[in-house]
């Protein structure tokens, strides 16, 4: 199984839309796909239309000790060949706890690992540096980093690539990077310039085309649907289809030689 984790240390940067676009697609495809919702919000949740009141089993029960079968907590996702572990509020707890509890973010290494009832699981991460998002890097075998087109974005894709940088140092095995440049409004100067320094700064880390800004997008997930399902053919579910063309060659690539990106 190949692990893919959804991150980026800035907010509000189509993080929950990434994951479940490239989570639907591969599932399209016919790989047997895992989303797992590590954010506390559990907005990849919700938008598979998981109840949180009463929240169901899922993430939070991975760092339990002992952790029942990842089996046990998954849920349809309204999709053949696509299944989620859900988020739920607890997971918020964990921070605190992992301070009496040495070794608590190995929890999901564990989970994923040799497991082969799937091809793809892809992680959605808390949009901030702590055991969650630690835990997701030192399981996943790609980091793909949604980032918006403006400038105080660039700033949280180097912060982002130096902590990848970290964790790659720390787990003693490489971590590919593949940015993604989404919420791309190409009427705005700001855009089209943090485009440009983005490309030249991350290189062909960088995917060669960009996320539109595209409305459907929000409607997708305030109807429960994944964007292709809503509406394969708009401009934001086109995107994303082309994108996990990509990312999965990205993967196949950085697997046989893997790429570093450099914060600058």
């Amino acid at each position: 199984m190949r692990v893919w984790c959804i991150a980026n240390q800035k907010g509000g940067v189509g993080k929950t839309t990434t994951a479940m676009s490239l989570a639907s697609a591969l599932a399209a495809h016919g790989w047997r796909t895992l989303m797992v919702d590590l954010d506390p919000h559990a907005s990849l949740s919700r938008w598979v239309g998981i109840s949180e009141d009463p929240a169901p089993r899922g993430a939070f029960e991975l760092f339990a000790e002992p952790a029942p079968a990842l089996r046990e907590l998954l849920q349809g996702a309204g999709q053949d060949k696509l299944h989620l572990l859900p988020a739920q509020p607890a997971l918020a707890t964990l921070e605190r706890q992992s301070a009496n509890r040495p070794g608590l973010g190995r929890a999901l290494v564990t989970a994923l690992s040799g497991n082969h009832e799937f091809d793809y699981a892809v992680l959605d991460c808390p949009p901030t540096l702590g055991v969650l998002m630690v835990a997701a890097l030192a399981a996943a075998d790609l980091l793909v980093v949604p980032t918006q087109t403006e400038p105080l974005a660039l700033h949280g894709l180097a912060a982002m690539v130096r902590t990848a940088e970290m964790i790659e140092r720390s787990r003693g095995r490489p971590l590919p990077i593949a940015i993604v440049p989404s919420m791309f409004d190409k009427r705005t100067r700001a855009a089209v310039d943090s485009l440009a320094e983005m490309r030249a700064r991350f290189g062909e880390r960088v995917w060669d085309e960009e996320i539109p800004v595209d409305t459907r997008l929000r409607e997708a997930s305030r109807q429960n649907l994944s964007p292709d399902a809503l509406d394969a053919k708009a401009r934001g579910a086109s995107a994303y289809a082309r994108l996990c063309d990509w990312v999965v060659q990205y993967d196949l690539r950085s697997t046989a030689a893997p790429a570093t990106a450099k914060a600058s």
